[in-house]
């Protein structure tokens, strides 16, 4: 029998503590504080997204429920709901972004050999945002709309693994655009973008600092074609043009030529127009990066089903935000925890067994073993496969 770690604590022994600490430092996240310090904080809501605790109450009844654990969990000052929303109310959210930050490093180390489905060697990111819907009367300072608040999570995810690089959150009105602007170029990457991110001043800026786009056009476009290049069009590609914005002022925002695309998805019916500067690459490789970017639409979907970040514990700026970048750091200890142990479960499959086997001192190898020897006792051995041709 098995008598070490708890489950809980095999996933929190992937958080650096050094760094951790340092950051607390930094902040003086624990100044003057006797008892429930910043790990304590960090562990009770990591906790909460592992088991998916709807309130503070929820928290504090069901970790009393579990006292004689607390110790094992690296939890030591006593935990009660009020402790716990002063701290998130008070404490500096940046002390869990930075954790978040030191964690995304670590994951991104584990993931940089994964196909994403393009053979290509640089960094490939997509950008995109999602927006999270609050309130008006509890939620009055994210401004959205008239009648309802919201927050949006702008995420540059890189394909390799799912994991994001940088997220910026910010009020429901903020365009997606703008987040150019906070974008730290790094030179060689590719940034795909859909047409939200389509403004031609800020992908000069992009072009100049030697990154490469792949951004979906709108239809209107005004432009002069320079030459067009040959497709093979039973891959669905239309045109492969080189052309040069004509526009008053598109022309002046971006003087350099551009490369047009134009590819038919048959499967949904679409026509879609891609620009890129990048003119050495098949140009079904330009629709392909495009295709990946789907990634980041099931990141959202998948944080938003599995993750606490749509009924928040406070309704301050700090406790949202503190709530969301612990929220992200799970996400990517858990992903840290799947390179770590070298399985093929799935992140939501280790975060349901995590769910409801928190407090076991079982392996959590060993459990995800045990799942999926019990599935394959399940199937009657002379079952035909449906689809098996």
């Amino acid at each position: 029998m098995h008598t070490g770690q708890i489950m809980f604590a095999q996933v929190m022994s992937h958080l650096p503590l050094y760094h951790f600490r340092a950051i607390v430092r930094r902040y003086k996240g624990d100044h003057r504080i006797r008892s429930f310090t910043c790990l304590d904080q960090f562990y009770t809501m990591a906790f909460a997204q592992l088991t998916y605790r709807e309130s503070l109450r929820d928290i504090e009844t069901c970790l009393r429920a579990n006292r004689s654990h607390l110790y094992h969990m690296g939890i030591r000052g006593s935990v009660c709901r009020s402790t716990l929303a002063d701290a998130n109310e008070q404490r500096d959210w940046r002390m869990y972004a930075q954790i978040a930050y030191v964690l995304i490093g670590i994951a991104r180390k584990l993931y940089c050999q994964d196909d994403f489905g393009v053979e290509l060697s640089q960094t490939v990111y997509a950008l995109d945002s999602t927006t999270i819907d609050l309130c008006l009367s509890l939620f009055p300072w994210a401004t959205f709309r008239r009648t309802k608040s919201a927050i949006k999570l702008h995420t540059l995810l890189d394909l390799r693994g799912s994991i994001p690089d940088c997220i910026w959150i910010t009020e429901g009105t903020v365009h997606d655009v703008n987040i150019l602007d906070e974008l730290i170029v790094q030179p060689g990457a590719w940034y795909i973008m859909d047409r939200a991110y389509l403004d031609f001043l800020r992908l000069y800026r992009l072009h100049q600092a030697a990154a490469f786009f792949v951004v979906r056009s709108k239809d209107n476009l005004d432009y002069h074609r320079r030459y067009s290049r040959p497709v093979d069009k039973h891959t669905g590609l239309r045109c492969d043009q080189t052309i040069v914005l004509a526009g008053p002022l598109t022309a002046q925002r971006y003087p350099a030529p551009l490369r047009r695309i134009v590819y038919f998805d048959a499967e949904n019916g679409k026509r879609l127009q891609f620009l890129t500067n990048r003119f050495d690459v098949p140009p079904l490789t330009i629709a392909d990066l495009y295709r990946c970017r789907w990634a980041i639409e099931l990141f959202f979907k998948w944080i938003k089903q599995h993750l606490r970040i749509k009924v928040f514990y406070g309704v301050s700026p700090n406790a949202v935000k503190t709530q969301l970048w612990i929220a992200i750091a799970t996400y990517v200890l858990v992903a840290i925890l799947k390179k770590t142990l070298k399985t093929d479960a799935s992140l939501y499959t280790i975060l349901q067994i995590l769910s409801v086997s928190i407090f076991e001192n079982t392996p959590i190898l060993q459990a995800l073993s045990n799942m999926d020897n019990k599935d394959q006792l399940l199937q009657p051995p002379n079952q035909l496969q449906l689809f098996n041709l």
